[in-house]
C-alpha cells in the first residue's frame, strides 16, 4: 500500500525577516497562515512564518535568534545556495513583468530541453525560485 503524501512546506532560512516578508508577501501576494507570535505580528518581531499562496506553502524561520542577529551577513554563513523551489505558473511572462515592475532583477523566461518554460529569480536569502509552465509551443517545434 502507497503511502498517501499531501503538499509540501520547505522551511527558509533566512537573514532578515522583514526583507523576506517584503518579497514573499509584497512582491510575490504570499498571505500569512501562522507566525511564532501573532498573525498580524510585526515582522521584525517573528522568528517564524508559514506563508501560503493558493496551494503553494513556504515556511521562513529566521537565521539568528532574537538579539543574537550580526549588523551584516556573514559570507561565511550564506543561506540559499543549492535550493531551489520550482512553483507552477500558468503565465510565466506575466511573473516575469511582475517582477521586473517591483524591481526584481530576473532575467527573461527560458524554454528549457523538456519543454518547461521557466523564470529563475533569487530571494533577498539566495533562495532559487523557479516559476515555470508546460509550454506546448516548444514540444510544437520538436
Amino acid at each position: 500500500m502507497a503511502i498517501e503524501l499531501r503538499g509540501s512546506a520547505p522551511l527558509f532560512e533566512v537573514f532578515d525577516m522583514p526583507a523576506a516578508f517584503a518579497f514573499y508577501r509584497g512582491v510575490l501576494g504570499f498571505e500569512v497562515v501562522n507566525t511564532n507570535t501573532q498573525k498580524d505580528a510585526d515582522p521584525a518581531d517573528v522568528d517564524w512564518a508559514w506563508l501560503r499562496l493558493n496551494d503553494v506553502d513556504v515556511m521562513l524561520n529566521t537565521a539568528y535568534d532574537q538579539g543574537e542577529r550580526p549588523p551584516e551577513r556573514d559570507p561565511k554563513r550564506v543561506c540559499g545556495y543549492g535550493v531551489c523551489l520550482y512553483v507552477g505558473c500558468p503565465d510565466v511572462d506575466g511573473m516575469y513583468a511582475h517582477l521586473r515592475a517591483h524591481g526584481i532583477d530576473a532575467k527573461p523566461p527560458k524554454i528549457a530541453p523538456y519543454g518547461m518554460k521557466q523564470l529563475y529569480v533569487r530571494d533577498p536569502d539566495g533562495y532559487s525560485l523557479c516559476f515555470q509552465w508546460n509550454d506546448s509551443t516548444s514540444r510544437e517545434r520538436q
